[in-house]
């Protein structure tokens, strides 16, 4: 019985020694060896040995790149205005004896190292910079941590501002101003559209009276051009007729009525070829004096 609990303390002791012996460091992970209170070897992942009591493997660190959101912090601005700022930090541990022994908390130190800067990089910009500078606060915050964490065995990759918080009074005072611009660019909107209606409404006029001078030009010559061509057919075809003076003395008798239309026309003026041309009608139409009538 005493050699079975002696074999069974012995088979526990061998297990305790194996189980520190062999470590198993899984992926994106890495351990820091001390032996025997210093510094020996970072162990990477896979299947390592270790000795037993001599060799002692801190916690181990995580090599993934981690996201760390920060509380927001007031910060004054360069106009004596003060913002809460809230900031994301996304840094990675690339060096673990660095990350081990350099630093104590480093995520306690990167955020009030965060602080500090933003509170010198927003000290230099008025208020209204920093709403519409987002990305060169992030720049120049970027650029500071990760030169400061750098012999820590930490790098930074990027720095976000999540929210810029200005104070209230200041907040109804830009919402008023931007009530102010769109209720300016709605009005000026609204005038350019009446102004290019009015500017279509008039050049739609201009246009309809062009093209009705136009009609009414082609109108007109094309009246002229009949009234022409009319005229000519007609001397045309008196010439080609050869009438004499009685016939147009006859035609002209026709056409007084119509000249005699109208309270204006009051005095005449008959030309001597129309007198010649009504006493040669006369001779013709009435027998001669020295002639009687055979009628008694």
């Amino acid at each position: 019985m005493a050699a079975l609990i002696v074999v069974a303390v012995i088979a526990l002791f061998v297990l305790f020694l194996l189980a520190r012996t062999v470590r198993v460091i899984p992926q994106a992970r890495a351990g820091v060896v001390e032996r025997l209170g210093r510094y020996s070897r970072t162990l990477t992942p896979g299947l390592t040995l270790v000795i037993p009591f001599i060799d002692r493997v801190r916690p181990l660190l995580d090599l993934r790149e981690q996201a760390v959101s920060f509380e927001p912090q007031p910060v004054i601005t360069q106009d004596n205005l003060v913002v809460n700022i809230d900031t994301v930090i996304y840094f990675q541990i690339t060096d673990p004896k660095s990350a081990t022994y350099e630093i104590a908390n480093p995520v306690n130190a990167i955020d009030l190292l965060t602080v500090t800067t933003l509170r010198n990089v927003i000290g230099g910009m008025t208020l209204e910079q920093t709403l519409t500078s987002r990305e060169t606060i992030n720049d120049q915050l970027r650029g500071n941590l990760d030169d400061a964490t750098g012999k820590w065995g930490i790098r930074v990759h990027r720095v976000e501002l999540k929210s810029v918080d200005p104070p209230p009074s200041i907040k109804d005072t830009m919402e008023k101003q931007m009530r102010a611009d769109r209720e300016k660019r709605a009005a000026i909107l609204q005038a350019e559209g009446i102004k290019q209606a009015a500017i279509l409404t008039a050049e739609g006029e201009k246009q309809s009276a062009i093209l009705k001078a136009e009609g009414q030009k082609q109108s007109a010559i094309l009246a002229a051009e009949g009234q022409s061509q009319a005229i000519e057919t007609v001397f045309k075809a008196i010439h080609e007729g050869n009438p004499d003076p009685q016939l147009l003395a006859y035609q002209y008798l026709q056409v007084l009525p119509q000249i005699a239309q109208g309270d204006a026309n009051k005095v005449w003026l008959i030309p001597s070829e129309l007198t010649a041309a009504l006493r040669g009608i006369s001779e013709r139409l009435l027998p001669p004096s020295g002639e009687k009538s055979d009628t008694t």
